[in-house]
Order: C-alpha cells, then sequence, then structure tokens
C-alpha cells in the first residue's frame, strides 16, 4: 500500500512538472510582449489542482531606482478587495449576525432609500439602484483630498438612485463601501481591522494588507501612469509619470488593499476549501443572479461569472491610479491565474484570460486588429455619448483619424476597425458594433466574451 501511494505522489509530480513545461514558454511570450523589461511590470502566478505551475515577474517594480519586479512585490490590487468585503459579511451571515435580506438601513440608519427597500444582497450583487461615486464629478474633482468615512458617506447620500434594487444591474463602489459601514456597525471594528484579524492572519497572508501611503511596506511596487490620456502603441518612459498617490480611504472596502500573487493563490484556496465560508455561502459568491425581469447579472457577491472557451470561470479585475489586476479561478478544472501590474495602461485582463484558457487546453485565437478603412461619414456620425440599457455612459471620440472610447471621468482606450463595422479593443476580447438606422439614429452593441449589452446616442 505504501508504495502504491508513493507511486501515486510521484506520477501526480511529475505530471505537474510536465504541465508546468509545456506551457512556460507561452505564458513567457504572452508576459514578456506586454511586460517588457524596460517599462512598468507584472507578477503572474498559474495553479492547477492547488499545486503552483508557474510563477514569474516581468519588468519594473520601481523606474527611477531601476528595481526590476519580483514574485514578491506587493501591489495595489483594486478592486478584487470586493471578494474580501463580500466575504466578511458572509462570515458574519454565518455568525448569525446579519441576514442578506435585511434592510440596509437597519445598520445605516439615516440614509436616504428614497422610499426603497435596498439589501444587503442588493450591495452585494450591485443592483441596489445606488450609483457609484467615482462616476460622480464631485467626487473626481476632490479625489486627491484627505476625507473622512463620514464624509464619504454624505457624499453617498447626495447620490440619486438610478433604479429600483433588483431592476438591473450596475457596478457600484458605493456598495462595497457601505458594506464596509455596515461590517463597523455590527463587530464594533474598523474594516481594516476586522479583514486582518480575521482573514490575513488566519491564512497566513503574510504580505497582504489594507493600503496605507505612510507606513513601509516591504517590497511595494510603484504605480505608474501615462502622461497623455491614452496608453502608448510602445512603452516610452518618456510618456510614464508617476501615479496619482490618493489617500486608501478613496478605496476603502471597494479597493484599497495590497497583496502578491502567492497571497492571492492561498486566498483562492481558502475559499475553495471552505476555510472562511461554508460551501452553501461560497455558492452564494459564486452565483450569477437574476434581476426581477429574468436577466443574469453575471455577477455574484464578490465575484464575476464568465466563462473561457467555454468553460465557466468565476472572475474580477481590479484597478486603481497606477496598478491592475485579474484573477480567474475556473472551478471545474481546479486552475487558478492571477496577474498583477503596476501601470495604469497595462491591462492585465486580457492576458490571463488567454493564459487560463491555454491552461485548460483551450486557447483563444489571435484577434486581427489589422485595420480597415472605414466610409469617414460613417465615422463622424458615430462619434458621440452613448447610454447603454446596463446603465453605462461610453463617449466616443476621434483623434488624428483614431477612433477612442472614453467611461466619463475614464481613460480613453483606441479601438480598431474591422469587418462590419465592428471595433476592436487592443488586447482585449471586448468590441463594440455600430448601427444606423433609417433615421439616421446610431446605436452601439457591446460585447465581451459573454455580456452583451446596447446603447444609443444621446449627444
Amino acid at each position: 500500500m505504501k508504495n502504491i501511494l508513493l507511486f501515486l505522489i510521484l506520477l501526480f509530480t511529475i505530471s505537474i512538472s510536465g504541465y508546468s513545461q509545456n506551457f512556460e514558454k507561452e505564458f513567457d511570450l504572452l508576459l514578456s510582449k506586454e511586460y517588457p523589461i524596460s517599462g512598468p511590470g507584472a507578477t503572474a502566478l498559474v495553479a492547477v489542482n492547488g499545486k503552483v505551475i508557474y510563477q514569474k515577474a516581468f519588468g519594473k517594480s520601481n523606474l527611477e531606482l531601476g528595481v526590476n519586479m519580483s514574485v514578491n512585490s506587493v501591489l495595489e490590487i483594486g478592486s478584487i478587495t470586493k471578494q474580501f468585503t463580500a466575504v466578511s459579511i458572509l462570515m458574519l451571515v454565518e455568525q448569525g449576525k446579519i441576514k442578506l435580506d435585511d434592510d440596509i438601513t437597519k445598520y445605516i440608519k439615516d440614509y436616504p432609500t428614497e422610499g426603497h427597500r435596498i439589501t444587503i444582497h442588493h450591495l452585494l450583487s450591485h443592483t441596489s439602484g445606488i450609483g457609484s461615486f467615482t462616476a460622480s464629478d464631485e467626487w473626481y474633482d476632490n479625489r486627491k483630498k484627505d476625507i473622512t468615512k463620514a464624509e464619504f458617506l454624505n457624499l453617498f447620500k447626495k447620490l440619486p438612485m438610478h433604479f429600483a434594487p433588483g431592476e438591473k444591474y450596475l457596478y457600484s463602489n458605493t456598495g462595497y463601501f457601505l458594506l464596509a459601514a455596515v461590517i463597523e456597525e455590527i463587530t464594533n471594528k474598523a474594516y481594516e481591522e476586522f479583514i486582518n484579524e480575521y482573514i490575513f492572519k488566519p491564512l497566513e497572508m503574510k504580505n497582504t494588507y489594507y493600503g496605507s501611503r505612510s507606513n513601509i511596506i516591504l517590497n511595494r511596487a510603484s504605480g505608474y501612469d501615462n502622461v497623455n490620456d491614452k496608453r502608448d502603441e510602445e512603452f516610452n518612459s518618456s510618456e510614464t509619470v508617476n501615479a496619482d498617490a490618493l489617500n486608501f480611504i478613496h478605496f476603502h472596502s471597494a479597493g484599497a488593499i495590497l497583496s502578491t500573487v502567492h497571497d492571492l493563490f492561498l486566498w483562492n484556496r481558502a475559499i475553495r476549501n471552505n476555510k472562511l465560508i461554508s460551501e452553501e455561502n461560497k455558492l452564494k459568491a459564486f452565483t450569477n443572479y437574476q434581476l426581477k425581469d429574468g436577466k443574469y447579472t453575471n455577477y455574484g457577491y464578490g465575484w464575476a461569472t464568465e466563462e473561457i472557451s467555454g468553460i465557466s470561470s468565476i472572475e474580477h479585475n481590479g484597478g486603481t491610479m497606477g496598478f491592475r489586476s485579474n484573477s480567474i479561478y475556473l472551478p471545474k478544472n481546479d486552475v487558478f491565474v492571477v496577474v498583477l501590474t503596476n501601470h495604469t495602461y497595462n491591462n492585465p485582463d486580457y492576458v490571463s484570460t488567454k493564459i487560463a484558457a491555454i491552461a485548460i487546453n483551450k486557447p483563444y485565437k489571435e484577434i486581427n486588429t489589422n485595420k480597415v478603412n472605414i466610409d469617414p461619414a460613417f465615422l463622424q456620425k458615430i462619434i458621440g455619448t452613448y447610454e447603454f440599457d446596463d446603465g453605462s455612459i461610453k463617449i466616443i471620440s476621434q483623434e488624428n483619424n483614431e477612433l477612442y472610447s472614453q467611461r466619463p471621468n475614464g481613460s480613453k482606450s483606441r479601438i480598431y476597425s474591422g469587418e462590419n463595422k465592428r471595433f476592436y479593443f487592443k488586447d482585449s476580447f471586448s468590441n463594440l458594433i455600430f448601427h444606423i438606422n433609417s433615421n439616421e439614429q446610431p446605436s452601439v452593441t457591446y460585447e465581451n466574451r459573454i455580456y452583451k449589452t446596447k446603447g444609443v446616442k444621446v449627444k
């Protein structure tokens, strides 16, 4: 029996080693192309069946000092923080201290709900109708100022409801900020104290922190931005600047955590193995929730529900000033991929998704972004602001004969023309398909891997 066990262990070890060697060159090629040694960098990790098969770093952690990125580099993970907030709430549910259908005014007593009943579930699933404060002009104009949690709550109270709870999906940083207020009211602990005591320490996530600008954080990477509001075709150090260093209270429970790829692997295993919450509550976090009209949101509690090459995946990306992140988990294959970067415009979503597809032996084909000539008159017609069914807004503009897409208060992303009035985002699975009806009214369909929403030109 002992010999059989040793044989199986050896066989499994050889299998994992072969797995790693087969894909290492492909992963290296993807990442080194996206994150060259001369520019801001990235850390990446791939695990299969709970074993790390790939872990490498590319580019620079600090450009000014010429410090290379390392697998131990600590980076801001942005909205992946929402997973920790959601699990904190579910932990309190299991302790009997809160219910998912509780009205938020039970914990935030004077919050204006405009006569609606907003529940904890609505906040977790982005279906509350509360807009995201990061899309408001007031926040954007004051983003470099220090502000207290109480002042943030006062700002939120000014934001109008966009729709009745449960009617639509609208990604809301406000909702996850409010969840921290709920956690603090119930536990009488600061949010950052709660996640450190009940998540980071028990899981031995020794290089994961609630963000601080003043504390010394070993191996912290510097964040970079571009001086112009669009990503360079190729990295150019003269176009790169230090990103704005906002106070972490601006991100808080929606995006204030810093971590490493290995600590996020520990987080993945803890969730997978039900170390913090039960199987029942994990499935609630991974559920693709429905709206009142039966449409799906493609979001659970802190995890987006997607698919990669036809295989269901649980994911979340993130972004702060100077940092981008993406983590992907495919439960059926037990494959975990995470990529963290220290440059606003080096979006890791595309490369991490391609890595995940390769890891399950279902690689994506390359998208042809060779320029297709489009009638200039058509381009003029589609330039403008579009409002989508999901509540989002995109601004389509033209500069130097090139087309760009931009969210309000967001950065511009170049879109590349393809066949049949379809425009692609570089290094992305997202695209825009423009239409003009018989009344010369432009409309557009936005698509990514599984999500689709339609928009009409409003100005």
